[in-house]
């Protein structure tokens, strides 16, 4: 937004004061295109949620158990856990297409390969088939997911970042309604068709990603550090600030960026994999990342989300078409708090939501196990209805934090050097804890019933105690900023001696392409160097 920044006193971070007063962000053109170009990425997450919930839904397709044999067991684990076996498959290329060739063409890559995955999928007329397809789904996924939020970090308008990268994790649950409803409205198609198409429906994100991926702008922090850096100014000051590379917000955002990624160089210049345990910043990090990754399958949810036919069916309700209505309202009621809770992360942070969503997941399950218990034990109607009931106050309470939050919180606390070999990390700890659970999940309850539910009861009650000890609060920082929080004010310091060092030398070219910047504009960037100093 151009034109002079208008002070915004009482806040203690960087940026506030720079960010310009005379309009809000909604009446500004530039900032509206890049927040729909931002959809564009978000629903990669919709491709995911699109998938659980499918299979969740044919497995209450006759059609689809006939044409597959009537799966069950280890088979059935295998069909739903196939696409995240694949994901794993990925994992060791994806950080470096990420880094490597842009976060653009990550996404691009995974979506070609996605698309003539579910071209497979569809055409199925196998259960090897269909297996082989839903791994190339999984593969081609990695390099997506991996990327798409990433991108969203590093491009988004300051004060919006967190509930754009927020939004990311909830738009699951919008490919997951599409899918329940999908498979609902399919249900009474005579034939494949009645499976195929809704397995078509999950290639049309990819589609519209290869179509114009190209149109979203590129990460100005992976330009940087490309050396591009008259790209990365062109693209901030166009996008947040209406043109004007003299903004104070733009040259605060671009000398930022600049010395953190040149303190990465020479003060960091080992970002391996060993990086993310070599001190205690990382270390940090790592525990958390590891940590919400497995809490966010292994709450008890998966065991819902996979396989609700089988819950319900343990309860009494066996009617398939039961059983995919209340599939379908659930992932309604789920997509409407995540985002809710996902706008509202920056006014209430992120430690009092991950709080909440774990001690109200805690008491909402164990009510769950109860009413599961005394049904199993004498039938009881009531007990069963509650049981359902207690099934959305848990979800409530998961959806505050563990689907808008886990993707963005883990973003935003990785410096730029290991942002996407650490989102790896976090998304290889997450499928593994997902795979271990669609295998285990339909054995288990099947051998131990309500019991089974007992493990979870004792696991969210760690989960509580866990995030109450180690989550750190981010909320209102930029990413550099929210460095200083795991890696003390030390690197922070060094940052901004870079940044002043950056600062004193003319830049190679200004705003409209001359040889060096005017004594006008290296004035400006002393300012914002002392800013940096300030933080």
């Amino acid at each position: 937004m151009g034109g002079p920044a208008a002070i915004a006193g009482g806040s203690g971070h960087g940026y506030a004061h720079l960010i310009d007063q005379s309009k809000p962000w909604y009446k500004n053109r530039r900032i509206m295109t890049l927040n729909a170009w931002m959809v564009l990425l978000l629903i990669t997450s919709s491709t995911n949620g699109f998938d659980g919930s499918m299979m969740n839904g044919l497995q209450s397709l006759d059609q689809w158990k006939q044409a597959f044999n009537y799966p069950s067991g280890g088979m059935l684990g295998l069909l739903n856990a196939i696409q995240n076996i694949g994901c794993l498959a990925a994992y060791p290329f994806s950080p470096y297409i990420s880094d490597g060739m842009g976060r653009r063409f990550a996404v691009a890559l995974g979506a070609v390969i996605m698309c003539i995955a579910t071209v497979l999928q569809t055409a199925s007329n196998s259960v090897g088939m269909f297996i082989g397809a839903r791994f190339m789904i999984g593969f081609g996924l990695t390099f997506s997911a991996a990327a798409a939020p990433v991108l969203i970090t590093e491009v988004s308008y300051p004060t919006l970042r967190g509930p754009s990268t927020s939004l990311y994790n909830s738009l699951w649950f919008l490919g997951s309604i599409i899918a329940a409803w999908t498979t609902y409205g399919t249900f009474n198609i005579q034939g494949s068709w009645s499976w195929r198409v809704p397995s078509a429906i999950q290639g049309l994100p990819s589609v519209l990603q290869v179509l114009l991926i190209w149109f979203v702008p590129e990460s100005p922090r992976w330009l940087c550090s490309k050396g591009r850096e008259s790209e990365a100014l062109q693209i901030l000051a166009y996008y947040h600030a209406d043109g004007n590379a003299e903004d104070p917000l733009v040259e605060y955002e671009f000398e930022e960026i600049k010395a953190a990624i040149k303190f990465d160089k020479e003060v960091a210049a080992n970002v391996g994999w060993k990086s993310l345990i070599m001190n205690k910043g990382n270390r940090k990090r790592l525990r958390i990342m590891i940590g919400i990754a497995f809490f966010s399958q292994w709450s008890g949810n998966n065991l819902i989300s996979y396989y609700m036919n089988k819950v319900l069916s343990s309860i009494g309700i066996i009617d398939p078409t039961t059983q995919l209505l209340i599939n379908g309202i659930l992932n309604i009621y789920n997509f409407i708090i995540a985002i809710g809770a996902g706008l509202l992360c920056d006014k209430i942070g992120r430690r009092p939501l991950f709080i909440a969503s774990t001690i109200g997941m805690f008491v909402f399950w164990t009510i769950q196990t109860a009413c599961f218990a005394v049904y199993s034990v004498n039938g009881n109607l009531a007990a069963a209805h509650t049981f359902i009931a207690m099934i959305f106050l848990f979800y409530a309470f998961y959806d505050i934090a563990f689907t808008p939050l886990i993707v963005s919180y883990t973003v935003e606390i990785l410096p730029f050097a290991l942002r996407a070999k650490g989102f790896t990390v976090f998304n290889f700890a997450l499928t593994i804890s997902l795979i271990f659970n669609q295998y285990v999940n339909p054995i288990a309850l099947e051998k131990l019933g309500w019991k089974y539910y007992l493990v979870y009861v004792c696991w969210l009650a760690f989960e509580s105690v866990f995030i109450w000890m180690y989550l750190i609060e981010t909320k209102g920082r930029t990413l550099e900023e929210t460095a200083a929080l795991f890696d003390g004010d030390d690197s922070a310091a060094k940052i901004s001696e870079v940044a002043a060092r950056n600062a004193n030398v003319e830049m190679d070219l200004d705003p409209v392409g001359s040889e060096s910047s005017s004594e006008k504009d290296k004035v400006s960037h002393r300012e914002v160097v002392e800013e940096v100093k300030r933080v």
